[in-house]
């Protein structure tokens, strides 16, 4: 008991007295204290410029919101510390890294980052470090609150829907469920040829052309091309794998051979490197297919379509038999959407070349041959395809007969935000806290937080 004491009269007169300076001439201070954990004036601002790095506004509401996220963590934070929780240390490091990086590669360098920050690197890298460890025991605190509540049972689904508005009810968007049989062109000439272009401006480049030239000529990546390929100084992780080791294997000034990623095949001229960052131009070419190949491709899908249609085999079959797309031909065709798994699609997650194809189908029809693309890289290779409407679930106001996952889950997700919401009501009940007028005009979404507002 003397030891809190001690302990909490000391955070006591630190919001009462100001500290040391930082940057921009602003005197650091305590603003709030929430038990025994505190909040300085520094780290808010910490947070702000974080958030400001990554290309987000930054205004006084930003910095009321950014408190009262930073007072309701400390609730947490004080929770699992007595619940003995410990950190994820690898979530930590991956979390770490990423931050660093991405906001290394936004202000163009460890030179950089110390010069908006105010701190070397390695300050702010332990500092991150010690923020992370915080939101760790955070969210698994968060986790086991909303974990504890007790598993639904149909009737508590009904008996809630039963004390809300119809009007609040979620709206299930409409579902389509397809099946495809795909054929991809002659990749392997394709790539070649562009092999042969890529080789032909290296060649140019190293007779001496510019290669900032040759980019804004020829490259694909739009956003670097109109820079003359050049894609400023940044962290190696934010690359593919395979481009980010070329680089790093050049001196400035030289020419890679060709790089071949997802996004296609790129030549690199190295500008510029200092530890894991470095700067370059690339010239990014894609294989690009002719007539002929989408005429043959359409050939064959109508021949397969026909055969469907005529000859009595069964869609899946031809599905199993011809697809040469690996991840639904072993599932008779089916297609999947990337992004949950489910065999039924959202209408705005259908690529838009697939709903053309299908918007005007009725149930079981298959489509003309269409060209589309893959899941692969970030835009996805050419594939053609035909594709067999299967069901369309139209959009509705969510049942409890039809609907029932959906309303369990949805149910479930605002029982534990209750209990979330909750747990931070009682704790401010609860705890010692106290908050600097600095911020009494902040509009906080918890009420309780006004008054522990400190008065003048």
């Amino acid at each position: 008991m003397k030891k809190f004491f001690i302990a909490f009269l000391a955070v006591y007169i630190a919001i009462e007295s100001p500290a040391q300076k930082y940057q921009g001439g602003l005197i650091d201070k305590t603003i709030a204290v929430v038990g025994a954990e505190y909040i300085t004036l520094s780290d808010l601002e910490s947070q702000v410029q974080t958030m400001k790095a990554q290309g987000m506004a930054s205004d006084r509401n930003m910095r009321c919101e950014i408190l009262e996220q930073m007072l309701q963590s400390k609730l947490f934070l004080m929770q699992a510390r007595v619940d003995s929780l410990t950190v994820n240390h690898e979530m930590v490091q991956a979390e770490l890294t990423q931050r660093i990086d991405n906001v290394r590669t936004a202000l163009g360098g460890d030179e950089m980052v110390a010069e908006y920050f105010g701190k070397p690197v390695y300050k702010l890298r332990q500092e991150w470090s010690a923020q992370l460890e915080e939101m760790s025991l955070t969210q698994q605190e968060q986790q086991q609150i909303a974990s504890a509540i007790p598993e639904l049972t149909p009737y508590d689904v009904k008996s809630y829907l039963d004390t809300i508005d119809v009007s609040v009810l979620p709206e299930i968007p409409a579902k389509y469920q397809m099946s495809q049989i795909c054929v991809y062109p002659d990749r392997d000439a394709a790539k070649l040829a562009i092999k042969e272009k890529l080789l032909d401006l290296r060649a140019r480049i190293i007779n001496g052309e510019k290669f900032a030239t040759m980019a804004r000529l020829y490259s694909e990546d739009p956003g670097s091309a109109r820079k003359g390929g050049e894609l400023g100084m940044a962290s190696r992780s934010i690359f593919w794998p395979e481009f980010s080791d070329a680089a790093m294997a050049l001196k400035p000034g030289m020419i890679s051979q060709i790089v071949e990623t997802p996004d296609g095949f790129h030549i690199i001229e190295v500008l510029d490197k200092k530890g894991d960052m470095f700067n370059a131009r690339h010239i990014l070419l894609k294989p690009r297919y002719t007539v002929e190949d989408r005429e043959k491709a359409f050939a064959r899908l109508d021949s397969i379509r026909t055969a469907i249609d005529t000859s009595g085999i069964t869609f899946e079959l031809a599905a199993r038999f011809y697809s040469e797309d690996p991840a639904t031909r072993t599932n008779s065709g089916q297609m999947a959407d990337p992004n949950t798994g489910s065999a039924y699609f959202d209408m705005d997650q259908i690529k838009p070349q697939d709903y053309m194809a299908v918007k005007d189908l009725k149930i079981g029809e298959i489509s003309r041959p269409v060209e589309s693309v893959d899941n692969e890289g970030r835009d996805g290779n050419t594939v053609y395809k035909i594709i067999r409407l299967d069901r369309i679930v139209p959009a509705h106001v969510a049942t409890f007969e039809n609907d029932y996952t959906e309303l369990y889950n949805n149910v479930r997700s605002i029982k534990q935000q209750e209990a979330l919401v909750q747990f931070v009501a009682r704790k401010i009940k609860e705890t010692y806290i106290v908050i600097d007028p600095l911020f009494a005009d902040c509009n906080f979404k918890e009420e309780g937080w006004a008054g522990k507002i400190r008065a003048d």
